[in-house]
Parts: C-alpha cells; sequence; structure tokens
C-alpha cells in the first residue's frame, strides 16, 4: 500500500480510501466486518462514512456496523484515519439537520457513540449550508478540537468559492480551516477541474474522489452487460447516452490489458491534488478484484492524453471559458 499527507497536514492516510456506504444496507454487518479486516490487512487505514448512512433516517446503521467492529479490539481503531460527516437529516424536527453550532454538537456526540469511539480523525461536512454564518460553524466546530472529539475538518460537495470562503473565515480566527475536500470525480464527471481543484491546490486541501468509477460506468459496464449480469434502467440510459465514449475507453483498457474499473482509478491516482479516490465495496471480490492493482498502473503521457481525448477535462476558471 502506498501512503500520502492529507494536503497540508501531517496525517498519512492510505492512497485508496474504504468507503462504507454499503455497510447495512447492501452488505451485512458479518461482511461488512469481514471487509474492514481485510482492508486493513492490505493496508487501507483510511475509513470513510457518514451519520446519514444506512437508509433509516436517525439511525447511522453504517456508524453503528463500524462501531461494533471496533470494539471487537486487536487495535482495529487506532489502526483507522476515521472520517465521518455531518449535515444530513438525522430526524424531523428543525435542528436535526445542515450545520447550526446546535445540530454539529449533537451530531458529532451521536456519531461518537455509535462508532464507540472518543474521537473523530476528520469531521466533514457533507454539504455547503448556506443559512449559517462561518462564525458560528467554526466557532462549533472549534469547540468540538479543543475537547479533543475532532482533529481536522473536512468538506464535502463544496464548490469552489465555498472552499475560499470557509478557509478565509478560518484564518481570521486563527483556526486550521479545511484540510479536505470529497467531491465527485472522475473520467466522465470533470467538472471540479474548473474550481474546486485550483482552490484544493491554493489551500492545500486534500481531495477524496467519490463515486470514481461513475457508478459502474467506468467499470467495464458494456462487457458485463453482454454477460448477462443485470444492470438498472437509469444505468441503461447513462450507457446509451455515453456509448461511443464507454466503448472507446473500454477498447483502450482492453488495448493495454487492464481492467476498466483499475484504469479508472490509476487515472485518478495520476492527478496531482487526489490524495485518496473512494473504494466502496459491497463484497470482498470488489474490495480485493482490481482496487488494489490501481496503485500499480503506471499511465504514459500518451496513455493519459487518449483518456483525455476519450472523456475530455476542463481547464481552470477562467480560461476554460475565456481568453
Amino acid at each position: 500500500m502506498e501512503y500520502t499527507m492529507l494536503g497540508r497536514t501531517g496525517l498519512k492516510v492510505s492512497r485508496l480510501c474504504l468507503g462504507t456506504m454499503n455497510f447495512g444496507p447492501e452488505t451485512t454487518e458479518a461482511d461488512s466486518f469481514a471487509i474492514m479486516d481485510r482492508a486493513l490487512e492490505l493496508g487501507i487505514n483510511f475509513f470513510d462514512t457518514a451519520n446519514v448512512y444506512g437508509r433509516k433516517k436517525g439511525e447511522g446503521v453504517t456508524e453503528t456496523i463500524i462501531g461494533r467492529w471496533f470494539a471487537r479490539g486487536g487495535g482495529r481503531r487506532e489502526k483507522v484515519v476515521l472520517a465521518t460527516k455531518v449535515y444530513g437529516a438525522m430526524g424531523d424536527w428543525p435542528n436535526e439537520n445542515k450545520l447550526s453550532a446546535l445540530h454539529i454538537k449533537r451530531a458529532c456526540e451521536g456519531s461518537l457513540r455509535r462508532l464507540q469511539t472518543d474521537h473523530i480523525d476528520l469531521y466533514q461536512m457533507h454539504h455547503v449550508d448556506r443559512a449559517t454564518p462561518w462564525e458560528e460553524i467554526w466557532q462549533a466546530m472549534e469547540q468540538l478540537v479543543r475537547e479533543g472529539k475532532v482533529l481536522y475538518i473536512g468538506s464535502s460537495n463544496f464548490a469552489g468559492w465555498h472552499i475560499a470562503q470557509a478557509n478565509e473565515a478560518a484564518r481570521q480566527r486563527h483556526f486550521m480551516g479545511l484540510v479536505s475536500e470529497q467531491s465527485l470525480y472522475h473520467l466522465g464527471a470533470r467538472t471540479i477541474e474548473m474550481e474546486v481543484i485550483p482552490a484544493c491546490q491554493s489551500y492545500g486541501l486534500g481531495l477524496i474522489p467519490w463515486s470514481p468509477l461513475g457508478g459502474g460506468l467506468l467499470g467495464g459496464v458494456l462487457r458485463k452487460i453482454a454477460e448477462g449480469r443485470r444492470a438498472s434502467e437509469e444505468i441503461q440510459k447513462r450507457i446509451e447516452e455515453n456509448r461511443p465514449q464507454i466503448e472507446a475507453y473500454e477498447k483502450f483498457c482492453a488495448d493495454i490489458e487492464e481492467e476498466p474499473a483499475a484504469v479508472a482509478l490509476a487515472w485518478l491516482l495520476h492527478q496531482p491534488a487526489v490524495t485518496a479516490p473512494i473504494i466502496g465495496p459491497r463484497t470482498m471480490d470488489q474490495l480485493t478484484g482490481g482496487s488494489l492493482r490501481a496503485l500499480e498502473i503506471k499511465l504514459s503521457a500518451e496513455q493519459l492524453q487518449k483518456l483525455d481525448e476519450i472523456w475530455p477535462g476542463f481547464k481552470p476558471a477562467p480560461e476554460h471559458y475565456a481568453w
């Protein structure tokens, strides 16, 4: 396993991040435990979750599964850089969502209880809250840091100007501010190259891409359908909308004799701002079947250019759209 610093921090994380969103809804607790154990054996020390994962409002199903896994001991908690999130609705009352100081406090305490730990290594705002002033958000986060309940703060699904706004407000308070951003980023979704990635590089944020396989489109989807594997109506629609690109991409992968999923992850790992793509396995095979191969694939300049031709990217703004 390869490791890198999370943004401008001194914290070392694995170049692949274990996403846990499927734990509970798609993956049994026993299988989730086995996947997490195997991830540690493989050297993956960066685990990502959220208080809303589990598809049962307010129950924190996925965090609870992780907490019971930590409780099994064996140094599990000590080996993991634990990331979770705050913002989503944990109930139906007015202050049970978003980023008020009240909700941040209560949400953090709930996550700590479910996760059976005394601190969260990376506490991420799951979305921007335009209604709450940064003075309030940072005051609440600073209090959690002072109490030792949280070590680092990150964002997710922020625009570039949100990152700038947040970190300038933190700077005025002599607080470290955001150290990471979790964004939708893959070969077929490169919008963040205009604004978000430049902001991350300027402010020293580690970039944690979610959905690195584009919901399956970059995982050899045409071959899987040909082999009789089911695809949802939504995936079928997306395939038809992107069929020429997908066909060219899968041919490219076949030509270099690599699996499409591994190439998609490898491409992300070649991007200078990326810390660790999130892999979200439902099964053990999905964890071990190709993700680690991505760490070994070294794409040449010519191959990277070919991928840019198949899946065009964006220049940093404003050069992308202005002279």
